[in-house]
């Protein structure tokens, strides 16, 4: 084997892996409290950095072993609640970057790749439609907690840094779309919450080496939290997840990494003074059939604050 046929047989198989390290992240999400009840007008800044890092269960058939991913994100986001029909609804914004390196194993030799920068933004509307009346934060605070249902909307657009060029990217250079449906149910400070969703994703017609068309099918994901509050943004839950799906296809040959997987975590949720807040949360891989089988840390930083305060 000439070392150029080597260093080509290396770099693809490396991206195929970093592809799994980067692509089941957005399916990894445990968010609980997404569809819980709040007041219009509230606003929020948020900060936060996490890092995920842990083995990569790779297709048998591709000639890696040994693979090991470190996958690093600072990212700030801002939202608001409104009303929408009358019925509360929350618009969220988040700009991540991100740094990223896989290493792995091609027969005796070792190899790896690296990539910082922009990752895909991230924008998602929520609109609780059960028991989500729209209400003042006067009107809010005397308000039933009832049971609340909702749906929403998570919209990845293709902005991250991305070259058609190179195999690994942190951007991936095609629109993601995640319908939810959720139920929050609260029993005095205890809240039980389901999400069922599916990650769509159109095709990145720009793949390596900029005229190969790479398309996955959807992701099919559900979520469920226990949390219990001891008083205003002072909170624990229990988080679960399990997603399958996004099989892989480059010019219409489909490759063998189904992904099954399913993670456990839970997040604390700590108030700072009057307006500000800090989240911290951890989740592990539970089963990992294709993809990274991550252990990951998140903390966040928050400021919340009312219109016209």
């Amino acid at each position: 084997m000439t070392c150029w046929t080597w260093k080509v047989g290396w770099t693809r198989a490396l991206a195929l892996l970093f592809l799994m390290v980067a692509t089941p992240l957005c399916a990894q999400d445990l968010e609980p409290r997404s569809y819980a009840a709040s007041p219009i007008g509230a606003n929020f800044l948020v900060a936060s950095w996490g890092r995920s890092s842990g083995g990569v269960v790779v297709d048998p058939s591709l000639p890696v072993e040994d693979v090991e991913a470190v996958v690093g994100t600072a990212v700030i986001g801002a939202g608001t609640t409104f009303d929408f029909l009358g019925r509360t609804a929350l618009f969220v914004g988040a700009l991540p970057l991100a740094r990223a390196q896989a290493t792995g194993r091609v027969g005796e030799t070792t190899g790896s790749v690296t990539r910082s920068g922009l990752a895909d933004p991230r924008l998602k509307l929520s609109v609780n439609l059960l028991g989500g009346r729209a209400l003042t934060p006067r009107a809010f605070v005397t308000a039933r907690r009832a049971t609340i249902a909702g749906v929403s909307l998570t919209v990845v657009p293709p902005l991250g840094q991305y070259d058609g060029t190179k195999l690994v990217n942190l951007g991936a250079n095609r629109w993601s779309f995640k319908p939810e449906f959720g139920v929050s149910h609260a029993i005095r400070k205890w809240t039980i919450e389901g999400y069922s969703g599916v990650w769509l994703f159109t095709a990145n017609d720009h793949f390596y080496t900029g005229d190969s068309v790479r398309t996955q099918q959807p992701v099919v994901a559900l979520q469920g939290h226990v949390s219990y509050t001891a008083r205003p943004r002072l909170w624990v839950a229990v988080d679960g997840t399990w997603y399958t799906g996004g099989t892989t296809s480059v010019n219409g040959v489909a490759k063998a990494d189904l992904q099954r997987n399913s993670r456990l975590g839970a997040t604390i949720s700590l108030p700072l003074g009057a307006r500000q807040s800090a989240k911290i949360a951890y989740s592990t891989g539970a089963t990992t059939r294709i993809g990274g089988d991550f252990n990951t840390i998140a903390v966040s930083w928050q400021l919340s604050w009312f219109s016209g305060q």
